[in-house]
């Protein structure tokens, strides 16, 4: 089963300042809505009547906030900070610091209309968006920004850059708790694919190995009409043409295959990597190749 999630669900901050005009708070909350919801993403967003316009201010806006996104904090991949004027910067890194949410940020800020200057209407999003990123750095907090410092949030360039945001998001979160499967040793004439286990466990991800030995006396113990082993050699016929491999090659491709499945399942593997050579040609005579092609979860060493 895929770890990608196909729907996504943004927490949505909107940064205020009350010194600039306010009403802009709610012309981004009308816009962001328009646009999540044609980019078919699900929000979580404060809303007028929970604090002033549904912005944050405030370290009461900040907690109100970040109590919001912690009641949704299994579903939450990541969240948008937007910025339709200067925007208070410790009040948007508080509400990050409590809702002890772990996921990918964007920040955007409004671009500024050279005609548009006045108390009533300038935004400086472009100075506020500066003060906000240099806190959120002495908060420890990473942050993705946008293609421009400043861009409309109805315009393309955003739009393109939410789009790039969502997949960040999905990698972010298919690669938490990843279990990966290492099936052999590293291929000796590769350096390339060398890692360390513990700096990855570090980050969540767990690493699984399996022995090439055990394989091989996995494969020897299963019988040629396993139906089983037909099942898998039927699949690997389907998915190409096997009519130059020889019979009794295919069979041993098809015991492999079985191996490894029964293996992966049993161990909740998303992905795994394999020594591609030269033990499986020289034990088995055949390559994993097909195999690889049916299991998506599985990946040549060599090309990691």
């Amino acid at each position: 089963m895929s770890r990608i999630p196909q729907q996504l669900t943004m927490g949505v901050i909107i940064g205020n300042r009350g010194f600039f005009p306010s009403y802009l708070v709610a012309e981004a909350r009308e816009q962001a809505v328009a646009l999540f919801s044609r980019l078919g993403i699900n929000t979580i967003m404060l809303d007028p009547s929970q604090t002033e316009l549904g912005g944050v201010e405030t370290r009461q806006d900040a907690k109100i906030c970040a109590e919001l996104f912690r009641s949704h904090r299994d579903n939450i991949h990541g969240v948008v900070v937007l910025l339709p004027n200067f925007g208070d910067e410790k009040a948007i890194a508080e509400t990050l610091r409590l809702s002890g949410l772990n996921v990918p940020v964007l920040i955007q800020a409004e671009e500024d209309n050279l005609d548009k200057m006045g108390l009533s209407t300038r935004r400086d999003s472009f100075c506020g968006k500066i003060s906000l990123c240099n806190n959120l750095r002495q908060y420890g907090i990473p942050f993705t920004l946008t293609t421009q410092h400043v861009c409309a949030l109805s315009g393309e360039v955003f739009e393109q850059d939410l789009r790039r945001f969502t997949q960040i998001c999905r990698v972010v979160n298919s690669m938490r708790g990843v279990r990966v499967g290492a099936i052999g040793a590293r291929p000796a004439g590769f350096n390339t694919v060398r890692y360390s286990e513990k700096l990855l466990e570090r980050l969540g991800i767990a690493v699984e190995t399996l022995d090439l030995s055990e394989v091989f006396t996995r494969i020897k113990a299963l019988r040629d009409d396993d139906i089983r082993v037909d099942e898998k050699r039927r699949l690997l016929i389907d998915n190409a043409d096997a009519s130059g491999i020889p019979a009794d090659k295919l069979v041993t491709m098809a015991k492999l295959f079985v191996v490894l499945s029964e293996w992966i399942v049993a161990n909740d593997i998303d992905t795994t990597a394999i020594q591609c050579w030269t033990s499986l040609q020289e034990n088995l005579g055949i390559n994993v190749c097909s195999i690889h092609e049916r299991d998506v979860r599985t990946t040549d060493a060599k090309r990691l």
